[in-house]
């Protein structure tokens, strides 16, 4: 059976004006953020900073919060409107020939851009990759400043629900997928669609 799922999707938890982002931290970093509700110091704005739309992949990167300096699993909600011109500026980070005349060039962008988009395998609750793909944004110099500084409008701990949704996934599967975030399409501008490469 095929996947139903188009390759490269952006699926998110979202409203009108948010769309919910996941990263994860030492308690160094994550504990000043979640009391401020924004990034602070030792969070260091200007390096680069990944940022993911899909909960599973985030359970895939930090290992379900158990990996160091990974032990916090913060839920980020994000304006769109400045998540999507984001997008509209970003750089593949693997080579895209219809978008560059060489590798050369293609060099030249990803290091002179600020906004770099990656499409990596969703993973189902036991973390295996499944046959589409989820969006990770990486966010460098200007682009992770205003990140910090102007996207923002919440953080939330989630790390009590990655741990949840572990242990159900170990014992009632099903009751493990109705515990994961309503992630559903995120309906991306043409452009944006068109620059990041997803699928309609």
């Amino acid at each position: 059976m095929s996947d139903p799922v188009p390759a490269r999707q952006v699926r998110a938890v979202f409203t009108d004006s948010t769309i919910t982002v996941y990263q994860a931290y030492s308690p160094e970093i994550a504990l000043p953020a979640l009391t401020a509700g924004r990034f602070v110091p030792p969070f260091r704005p200007g390096r680069m900073t990944w940022i993911k739309p899909s909960f599973r992949w985030m359970m895939y990167r930090c290992g379900w919060a158990t990996k160091p300096g990974q032990e916090f699993v913060l839920a980020i909600a994000i304006r769109r409107r400045p998540f999507e011109d984001a997008l509209r500026t970003a750089v593949l980070s693997h080579y895209d020939p219809e978008r560059h005349a060489g590798r050369a060039e293609w060099s030249r962008a990803v290091k002179r851009g600020d906004v770099r988009v990656q499409w990596d395998p969703e993973r189902d609750l036991a973390l295996r990759p499944l046959p589409h793909r989820s969006l990770q944004v990486g966010l460098s110099g200007a682009a992770s400043a205003r990140y910090v500084d102007e996207w923002i409008t919440s953080i939330e701990d989630i790390t009590p629900l990655a741990r949840h949704v572990r242990a159900l996934a170990a014992a009632d599967r099903a009751a493990a997928w109705a515990a994961l975030p309503p992630e559903r399409p995120y309906p991306l501008p043409a452009d944006v669609a068109a620059t990041i490469k997803a699928n309609p």
